[in-house]
Order: structure tokens, then sequence, then C-alpha cells
């Protein structure tokens, strides 16, 4: 039986009712928390790199948005559908902690571990041991077809790295309007488990003119349960070597992180700049 991200009609028919349903739901759960003009929501507030206050209300529709479709979705098999479930649901909540507890002492994962390796816990280190664990389980949910134990010991190692990795990339996209949004709706396709990433694809076309607008942004708690969601998709739908090769992928974006500004990247390739910047007020642009 194969494994690959090919769709058949039946499944292309599954993936779009999933994805409406998540986009419907997200936009709506937006509609439903954002403030009335004027009213103030401080906690969720935040500053944006125009120096603009904009709401991190974003997130929250979007974990909604998408459990909504995967709980909906038709023809999900039960053990990835927990597994989604869990991984996003899981993501959603760490990246809350971290966005409403407001510790902004270090950024980066390798300040978050050497601060834990010196004894000191930050959000950001409790974020990323939580991504890990639930990453773990979601990877054990969904199986591997290994009959030994170790072999099915490591197969969830490695697709809990996927899904807890994944996680991280998303969020270390979050840094401009539309950016990680648009990297959820290019990467959907390709993630395996159609229907999986038809839920995380659906909630950020639902969110993406908000987003563009710059009135809302993700954040961890949306950045983070996008990627957790594309990543139990993966794992879901592809072998051990695929799974081997998007965790060597991810850890070398992931390391490259550290030391090089993605943003200046995307900023120097022409290609990459105009797709970050479509949709997007210009830079001079006060609103």
């Amino acid at each position: 039986m194969s494994r690959g991200p090919a769709l058949v009609p039946g499944r292309w028919a599954r993936a779009l009712t999933t994805c409406a349903a998540s986009a419907a739901v997200s936009r709506l759960a937006l509609r439903a928390t954002l403030p009335r003009p004027g009213a103030q929501a401080a906690r969720w507030d935040r500053t944006n790199h125009r120096g603009e206050r904009i709401s991190l209300l974003e997130g929250p529709a979007y974990v909604v948005g998408t459990l909504a479709g995967l709980a909906a979705a038709p023809g999900l098999g039960a053990r990835t559908r927990s597994a989604a479930l869990l991984a996003t649901a899981a993501a959603g909540a760490l990246g809350a902690y971290d966005d409403l507890a407001e510790q902004q002492v270090r950024k980066g994962l390798a300040g978050h571990l050497g601060a834990l390796a010196r004894g000191e816990v930050t959000t950001g280190a409790v974020k990323v041991l939580g991504l890990a664990a639930s990453g773990v389980a979601a990877a054990a949910l969904v199986g591997s077809g290994s009959r030994s134990r170790p072999a099915r010991l490591a197969d969830a190692l490695v697709g809990g790295a996927v899904v807890a990795g994944s996680a991280n990339l998303l969020n270390l996209l979050d840094l401009r309007p539309g950016r990680a949004l648009k990297a959820t709706l290019v990467a959907a396709p390709f993630t395996g488990a159609a229907t999986v990433s038809a839920a995380a694809g659906g909630a950020a076309a639902g969110l993406l003119y908000d987003d563009l607008a710059e009135r809302t942004m993700l954040g961890d708690t949306g950045a983070n349960a996008a990627g957790a969601a594309l990543g139990v998709a993966a794992v879901a739908g592809l072998g051990r070597r695929g799974r081997w090769g998007l965790l060597a992928a991810l850890v070398g974006l992931t390391v490259a992180s550290e030391r090089v500004s993605f943003t200046r990247v995307i900023e120097r390739t022409p290609v990459l700049r105009e797709v970050d910047a479509w949709g997007r007020r210009p830079p001079g642009d006060g609103g």
C-alpha cells in the first residue's frame, strides 16, 4: 500500500471539505474573539515590526479552526486523527503559555537550551520540552509498521523530532505579516497526509487576510500549532527514509537560523522577496 502524497479523487473531495471547514471556523473564531474597535485586549496585544499594536488572537483562532477541521474530517483514520489533534492542541497550548508569559530574555533554541543546561528554566525551554514530548506521543499514535519494539521506539523518536522541529521552524518564520501562513499554505500539499495538511492549510487561508492587513498575527500559539499539524501530516504520509530526510532538513534549517537571519535571506532573494511581500502593506505605509 502506497504511503506517498498522491491523491485519488475521493481524497481530493475529503481534503477540500476539511480545508473549507477549517477556513470557515478559524475565520469565525477570529471575528468572535477580536475586541470591538476602541476596546483593549492588552494581554493579547503586541507591537509588530512597524511599532504598531496588533492582536495575537489570530493564534487561538488558528488552533480552533485546525482542530475543528481535524475533528470533522471525513475518512481520516482514528490514530492519525488522534495524533494530529494531540500535536496541534499541545503545540497551541505551549505556544500560548510562551506568548502570555512574556519572558523575552533569550531568543532562539540555543539560548533556551543553554539556559536550561545551567539550571534556569525559561518559558521557551518549557515549550521546547513540551513540543518534544507531545511530538513523540503523536508519532507513536501514528505508528510505524515496524514489528520490533526498538524499531518502533526509534521511529517514534524520529517522528516526534519531525513534529517538534516543524513547530519550531514555522515559529521562526512568523516575523513578518503573512509569512508563516504562506509557508503553511505552500507546504500543505506536499506533507503526505492530505486531510491533516488540508486542516492546517484551511485554517491558514481563513486568517491570511487579517494577517496581511497587519491587524493580527499568529504568535507562538498559531505558528507552533501550524508546524505541529504539518509535522504530523508528514509523519503519517512518509516512510522511514522520508522522515529521516525531513528531519535532516529541519535540523539544518534550525541550526542555520541561529547564525543567519531568514528575513535577510528572503530580502536578498528576488523570488522569495516577491512571494513574501505579496499582499502586504508597503514598507512606508502607516496604515
